[in-house]
């Protein structure tokens, strides 16, 4: 049975936040302790004492990933495609203070951190995102592929780097960024994971060509790379190359790569992305996200069991992820990177 847009929109976004809620629990852990203690994670966890990060949260609770995609998602619908730079960066500002008044210890990443300082001194916004290389702006754009065709993937990037540049100027911030937007934008039309990838692979490309220069691996050429490395090999193996030698980290060219060579060994089971990449260990619950959206929009809202939605349901009550991915899809060959008022021929005085 052919699965719907509507349906792979809304896999997109419960699938970011499943696999986000997963890796909750053993974000920033190490590899060893994680496989130790949980073996591969098959269910939400609560988070254990021990994780200064997500302690005292409760099992299917989402993080940062999440939450900094619905505000994204929310001004994308707001603005028709167009994300106010100073608005996004006034949200973010406000949620951490609800995240500082709630006692989480789990807030906003350096990149963004950094960025929001400069606008408060005055950097201009274009300028603010220039060291931005960090995965933030890749664990949180899977609503810009719902909202914006994949074709042409100049646009997609345009797309990308409008709603993103405020925090993440870099060519690598935004190429790792594309590459996700890429390869959800595709699968929300049709294509399979082996496509996803490839156009994930072809989004970077672009996005490398945007931004200020930074320093590092291709993302291209990495995410090419990891795929292969784990090609043939056991999940436990597949595990052991991507924590060693891939890296998940909070740097893209880590994140990204890892997230992308998870979906390969796994191709038709969206569920078990989530859990093998929340399994990893490291930046683990951003590495699960990034791959839960794309396995998501490859395979529908269909592709994860119902009990997880329910349970992820009933975690965040707060959360309206399939209206929002509606909102989104409606925008889908109608959005605009340009302010609405451009639109509406508003001249200046």
């Amino acid at each position: 049975m052919a699965i719907s847009a509507q349906s792979r929109a809304r896999g997109a976004l419960l699938g970011l936040a499943i696999g986000d809620a997963l890796g909750m629990p053993t974000q920033y852990m190490p590899r060893a302790i994680v496989a130790k203690r949980y073996g591969i994670l098959n269910r939400f966890e609560p988070a254990p004492d021990d994780n200064p990060i997500s302690r005292g949260m409760k099992a299917g609770c989402v993080t940062d990933d999440t939450d900094q995609a619905v505000i994204l998602g929310e001004l994308l619908v707001e603005g028709g495609g167009y994300v106010d730079p100073r608005r996004f960066a006034d949200e973010l500002l406000a949620w951490e203070t609800r995240m500082i008044a709630a006692g989480s210890a789990d807030l906003l990443g350096p990149s963004t951190r950094k960025a929001l300082t400069l606008i408060a001194e005055g950097m201009p916004t274009d300028e603010t995102g220039k060291t931005g290389a960090t995965n933030g702006a890749a664990m949180r754009v899977a609503p810009v592929g719902i909202a914006f065709p994949a074709k042409p993937v100049e646009g997609l990037v345009d797309a990308v780097f409008q709603s993103g540049h405020v925090t993440h100027n870099t060519t690598i911030g935004l190429a790792g960024a594309s590459a996700v937007a890429a390869a959800v934008s595709v699968a929300i039309d049709g294509a399979s994971v082996s496509e996803a990838l490839q156009a994930a692979v072809e989004g970077a490309r672009h996005g490398a060509r945007r931004g200020y220069y930074f320093a590092g691996g291709d993302i291209a050429a990495r995410i090419g790379w990891a795929v292969g490395l784990v090609r043939g090999k056991t999940q436990d193996e597949a595990l052991d190359l991507i924590y060693d030698i891939v890296g998940t980290g909070v740097a893209t060219q880590e994140a990204v790569p890892a997230a992308l060579a998870i979906l390969s060994l796994v191709p038709e089971d969206p569920w078990l992305v989530c859990r093998l990449a929340a399994s990893l260990g490291g930046d683990c619950d951003t590495v699960a996200a990034i791959a839960g959206a794309v396995a998501g929009a490859c395979h529908g809202i269909e592709g994860f069991p119902p009990a997880v939605i329910s349970d992820l349901r009933a975690a965040n009550p707060s959360l309206d992820l399939e209206g929002l991915a509606d909102r989104l899809l409606s925008l889908r060959g109608k959005a605009s990177i340009l302010p609405p008022s451009a639109h509406m021929g508003v001249r200046s005085a």
